[in-house]
């Protein structure tokens, strides 16, 4: 079949590769000349994980196009997929201008029957807003009412982890389609259920819809897991208060068929592009319908305050004034296997720490460069706090000389460092670890000052560092 991506982000990229690698003709849209010139020198604009092996297959085998040629992208794909950008608007309800816009190129140049497909994570209702636009515009055409001129607008929301998208696309535990049942929706059902065989050989895993329903599905899917996090983390604050291990709290609940231990792991703040904005979006749409959502408005708030949670055990340890103090962070974007920096918890916890004198060397396996284009605006107003903030090669230059070593994201190659070495290149052995990610009582015997999320403080018998 012969399909279009509207759109080259983490969603965009992601689906187009993937399709045509099970055989499909893609041809990649985007308005960004800037992505389409990195792709089309083999190159790709984000990090995510078998991306630029899968593509540079199929371009070889001549089964996907990069262009920023609007008409021959509408030419060419019978299915147009939209997978462009929905970002939070101050209001924190999802800002549908790029969607709209892509439906509108859409018909301008439409001819022939058109299966639209909302790929992007957007509200209840917009794809009756995309079906809007599209007639508008075939009506502007004087094509209103033509055979030829037909569409339908399907609800094909995505599930794709960072970090994890390519796997998640091409093993996919499930496939919403909403699609509206009547003569055009028939046809796009018909197009869909083409699309998606060779995903459901096996056994099917398609789930059809209206399609309201499947906008809704996404937001409720991401809402969950959010909530799954954000009770974690308030378990786990409370754990550090009455001497619980959240960790052996986790294993115990997680044991239970009915709550699993998926998404159960308390840490420092989830962020990313996903959770934040989406847990945004349904609070807004139930305020415009009337309806408060107030589990997902304590969901949000717990997520916000426990990206400063890591903050507060250091100053606890060293005081309010941290001037002259220097810290070792690892871990820079919201998570592994990405270089993702929206609402990442390195933003919240670095920027806290340099406001209050300190200065810090981080590094990041794969985010650095990301990282220092997001400081660089966050900061933007304070140069004097920018140029206290560096950015090491390696974890291991990270350390030295430092006071503390702080870690925000749990990378692989964080989960078993050189103690030894870390131990004689920092100031005193004293770890803040926002991700769990080492046992205290290993660290005890190590001699290693360790603070964890929701567990046992392992204190030195001489503490080297004293609160200033």
């Amino acid at each position: 079949m012969k399909i279009t991506i509207i759109g080259t982000g983490y969603v965009g990229l992601v689906t187009g590769a993937c399709l045509a690698e099970i055989g499909h003709d893609v041809f990649c849209l985007d308005v960004d000349p800037r992505k389409i010139d990195i792709l089309n020198a083999g190159g790709v604009p984000i990090h995510e994980p078998g991306l630029l092996e899968l593509i540079a297959r199929n371009r070889a085998a001549g089964r996907i196009t990069f262009s920023t040629d609007i008409a021959a992208s509408v030419e060419h794909g019978d299915v147009q997929f939209i997978a462009v950008g929905t970002p939070p608007d101050e209001d924190g309800s999802a800002d549908l201008q790029y969607v709209l816009e892509a439906a509108r190129s859409i018909g301008r140049y439409m001819n022939g029957f058109k299966v639209v497909v909302d790929k992007s994570t957007v509200p209840v209702g917009t794809a009756q807003r995309v079906h809007d636009v599209l007639a508008e515009e075939i009506a502007k055409r004087g094509l209103a009412g033509s055979a030829q001129h037909g569409f339908s607008v399907v609800s094909n929301p995505e599930f794709l982890k960072e970090g994890a998208a390519v796997e998640d696309f091409m093993r996919p535990d499930r496939i919403i389609i909403g699609i509206d049942e009547d003569e055009s929706g028939n046809v796009a059902r018909e197009k869909m259920k083409r699309l998606y065989a060779p995903f459901n050989r096996n056994h099917e895993r398609t789930i059809y819809m209206d399609v309201r329903s499947a906008e809704f599905t996404k937001y409720a899917a991401n809402a969950m897991l959010a909530t799954r996090i954000s009770f974690m983390n308030e378990m786990a604050n409370l754990a550090d208060r009455v001497g619980a291990d959240i960790e052996s709290v986790r294993r115990g609940i997680g044991s239970d068929p009915r709550i699993g231990y998926h998404f159960l792991y308390a840490g420092c703040g989830y962020g990313g592009s996903c959770f934040p904005k989406d847990v945004q979006a349904l609070i807004r749409t139930a305020a415009e319908s009337g309806q408060n959502l107030r589990i997902l408005e304590a969901v949000e708030d717990v997520n916000h305050g426990q990206k400063e949670v890591l903050v507060r055990k250091i100053l606890d340890a060293f005081g309010d004034d941290l001037t002259g103090r220097h810290f070792a962070v690892w871990g820079l974007a919201f998570k592994p296997n990405t270089d993702d920096m929206r609402e990442a918890s390195s933003r919240r916890v670095i920027e806290a720490l340099l406001l209050r004198g300190a200065t810090v060397t981080a590094y990041d396996p794969v985010a650095t460069d990301e990282a220092k284009r997001v400081f660089a605006l966050d900061l933007k107003q304070a140069p004097e706090l920018l140029g206290r903030l560096t950015f090491a090669s390696s974890q291991d230059e990270a350390l030295v000389g430092a006071d503390a070593l702080v870690i925000v994201t749990e990378w692989t190659a964080f989960k078993a460092p050189d103690f030894v070495h870390l131990k004689s290149v920092l100031k005193a052995p004293r770890i803040f670890d926002g991700r769990n990610l080492y046992e205290p009582d290993a660290m005890a015997e190590l001699g290693i000052d360790y603070q964890s999320i929701g567990r046992p403080h392992v204190k030195l018998a001489t503490d080297a560092t004293p609160a200033v």
